[in-house]
């Protein structure tokens, strides 16, 4: 590939949303296979035992961490307002960005390097039904990826640009080189490392992420430049949605939280089996239902500054009809034919037949909710194109309660399948709660 053929790669431009989610599809459908592929790798080498549960428990914090301090004011607030100011004047849309990526940069150092320090105690929190050894180990792991949260942090700016400018294309590889970090961390890196050499992975896959994004953020016009403006109007509107986002995406990591603290009671492998059972789950998620969603902001975005609802509505429930058509019949797929499916991505090694029966179970119940959760992640962007986040947060609440408690409830006679069944539950509550909503608001929205 000569130097204009580069250029026009990282400069590629999704002229429809059928075109880009399309795209996105195809990216994701790769990342997940690669996904599917790292968790066969990692059941296979270690099992549904000690090591996978330390794996996934030290995922928690560093998780949480990118979630609520940079997935919730990009999703939330950067996009509509970077895409308010690249319709009136361009030259404040690159300070707001560059406002952004310098305030996060810093913010993430200082906050990153305070829970490095405590970590010890917050990993008790995260997983008291850990031992000593266990504690110790997952201990270590959380600490190195806490460098993760930084690389991810720098590329969600990078990604809500090209968000922005439709450059679907570029975007959608951030995942697969997430992905492919971690698959060389669990091929290589453990050789070297032991099970620190999954941490490693994840920290490696974190900075590609954030590598392949740049050059097409470059090419879309953004210079970087020395900018820490608290007070510029763009940054201030991003802060005043951000709390709320904040907190309502602390409820979703919350809810991982306790599951993870639940499923630590359980049996041995239940937190393993869990995670493992929630990532299949994820693979029609992710193609069918994140792909249209990202597809379709930008767009929710452009019609609700502009005051369009007509075309708002249009738009999203065009997008609404495509989500249904593909995680529907996903989720009888997992329902009806899961145990082969489970067989086929996890039976090797050390993963037995009791841990694809138990993974296969809790598959089952968490796509009953599949519909609902994918559509919930519709709900929440047209809440965030009209640059409202506390109605979420707020149903979010109540939703949360009622996932934990039947959660709580189930797990005591069923096991982890009872953890996934009350997961469902939630999404099916939390998705009805925000449909109404929603409905209401753009109704008034109307005849303002």
């Amino acid at each position: 590939m000569n130097i204009m053929g580069i250029k026009d790669f990282f400069n590629n431009k999704s002229k429809t949303i059928a075109v880009a989610a399309f795209i996105l599809g195809a990216a994701s459908l790769v990342s997940r296979l690669l996904g599917l592929v790292r968790d066969r790798i990692l059941a296979g080498q270690f099992g549904a035992g000690d090591e996978l549960d330390i794996y996934y428990a030290a995922f928690r914090i560093p998780d949480l961490v990118y979630s609520l301090l940079v997935f919730g004011a990009i999703s939330a607030g950067f996009i509509p307002v970077f895409i308010s100011y690249l319709q009136k004047d361009k030259e404040k849309s690159w300070y707001l960005a560059n406002s952004v990526l310098n305030l996060m940069t810093v913010s993430l150092i200082a906050i990153c390097f305070i829970f490095v320090i405590f970590t010890p105690w917050l990993m008790r929190l995260v997983a008291p039904g850990f031992d000593s050894e266990k504690l110790s180990l997952s201990i270590q792991l959380t600490r190195i990826m806490f460098l993760s949260p930084l690389f991810l942090g720098l590329s969600a700016v990078f990604g809500g640009i090209l968000q922005s400018f439709k450059r679907f294309l570029v975007y959608s590889l951030g995942p697969i080189m997430y992905n492919l970090g971690i698959i060389f961390g669990v091929l290589f890196l453990v050789k070297y490392f032991g099970v620190l050499g999954l941490a490693y992975g994840v920290v490696l896959g974190a900075f590609m992420h954030m590598l392949i994004q740049i050059p097409s953020a470059y090419l879309c016009g953004f210079r970087w430049r020395p900018i820490f403006d608290f007070k510029f109007e763009g940054v201030q509107r991003i802060f005043k949605i951000m709390p709320a986002r904040v907190l309502n995406l602390a409820l979703s990591q919350i809810n991982f939280w306790v599951m993870t603290i639940f499923a630590s009671f359980l049996t041995i492998g239940s937190i393993a089996v869990y995670n493992l059972a929630f990532n299949i789950w994820s693979f029609p998620l992710g193609i069918f239902g994140i792909s249209f969603v990202l597809a379709v902001f930008p767009k929710l975005s452009e019609t609700a500054q502009k005051k369009d609802m007509r075309n708002f509505v249009k738009t999203f429930f065009h997008t609404a009809r495509r989500i249904l058509f593909y995680t529907l019949p996903s989720a009888a797929l997992f329902i009806i034919l899961g145990k082969p499916i489970v067989q086929i991505i996890l039976g090797t090694g050390s993963f037995n037949i009791d841990d694809i029966v138990l993974t296969y179970q809790t598959l089952s119940y968490f796509s009953i909710g599949l519909f609902a959760e994918a559509l919930i992640l519709l709900l929440l962007r047209g809440f965030f194109a009209l640059e409202d986040t506390k109605t979420p947060f707020i149903l979010g609440l109540l939703a949360t309660i009622i996932r934990l408690y039947i959660a709580w409830i189930l797990s005591q006679s069923m096991g982890v399948p009872g953890l996934a069944l009350g997961f469902s539950v939630g999404s099916i509550v939390y998705f009805v709660l925000l449909s109404i909503a929603l409905g209401r608001k753009i109704k008034r929205l109307s005849f303002e």
